[in-house]
C-alpha cells in the first residue's frame, strides 16, 4: 500500500488505521487509557497556551529543533556537494523521555532488549544520569520486539498511573499517531526504535 501527498493529512483515520494497518489491539484493560489520550490530544493539540508552553520547552530546554550547520570542510571534502549537518541526539533511544520526566520530576522506566542496552551504551549512561530506570529485557530476542511485550505488560499492570511511549509506528492507536505523537502530554517526547519507555505520575 502507498499513501499519495495529498492522502498524508489523513491518516492515520479516527480508529488510527493506515489503510488497512494500524488500530488497537490491546487488552480491555488498556482501552480507557487510550480513549483518555485521544480525547486528551483533542484537547490540547487546539489549546493555544498548552502548544506555547509545548514549543517553549522544546526550544529552551530540548533545544528542538536543532538547528543545521554546514559542514563546509566535508563539503569540499566530497567534491563541493552542500552538506548540512543536524544534532539530533537528545530525540533518540529513551534519552528524551528520561529528559522530560526528570524536567518534570516523573518516574521513567525504559525497558530495552538486553542486546539494545549493549549497543546503546551512551545512551544507556545518558537515561541513568537523567533518573531513568533502564529495564534490559532478557526474554525472547532480547530486542525491541520483547521490550516492547514487558512494557505492555507494566502499562496493563499500572494502567492508572502510567504512560506508554514509542517512538515507532508499533503500538495501538493512539500512541503511533503522526501528528499525535509530536503533540502528546509534554513528557511524553517521542523516543526512536530500540526502546519502549514508560512514564509514571
Amino acid at each position: 500500500m502507498s499513501i499519495r501527498k495529498d492522502e498524508f493529512q489523513t491518516v492515520p483515520d479516527e480508529q488510527g488505521h493506515f489503510g488497512p494497518y494500524g488500530g488497537r489491539f490491546v487488552s480491555e484493560t488498556l482501552m480507557s487509557a487510550l480513549d483518555e489520550l485521544s480525547a486528551l490530544y483533542g484537547k490540547l493539540s487546539q489549546d493555544a497556551n498548552f502548544v506555547e508552553e509545548f514549543d517553549y520547552d522544546l526550544a529552551h530546554y530540548v533545544g528542538r529543533p536543532s538547528p543545521l550547520y554546514f559542514a563546509e570542510r566535508l563539503s569540499q571534502h566530497v567534491g563541493g556537494a552542500q552538506i548540512y549537518l543536524k544534532r539530533e541526539d537528545l530525540g533518540q533511544h529513551g534519552v528524551a523521555s528520561a529528559t522530560v520526566a526528570a524536567r518534570l520530576g516523573l518516574e521513567c522506566c525504559v525497558y530495552m532488549g538486553a542486546e539494545d542496552v549493549q549497543r546503546q551504551k551512551l545512551n544507556v549512561y545518558r537515561m541513568k544520569l537523567l533518573g531513568a530506570e533502564v529495564i534490559p529485557v532478557t526474554s525472547g530476542s532480547k530486542t525491541l520486539k520483547d521490550a516492547m511485550n514487558e512494557a505492555m505488560r507494566d502499562w496493563v499492570t499500572n494502567v492508572d498511573n502510567t504512560y506508554y511511549i514509542i517512538g515507532t509506528v508499533a503500538g495501538p492507536h493512539p500512541v503511533t499517531g503522526s501528528r499525535q505523537a509530536a503533540m502528546l502530554p509534554p513528557y511524553a517526547l517521542v523516543v526512536q526504535v530500540c526502546c519502549t519507555v514508560i512514564v509514571r505520575i
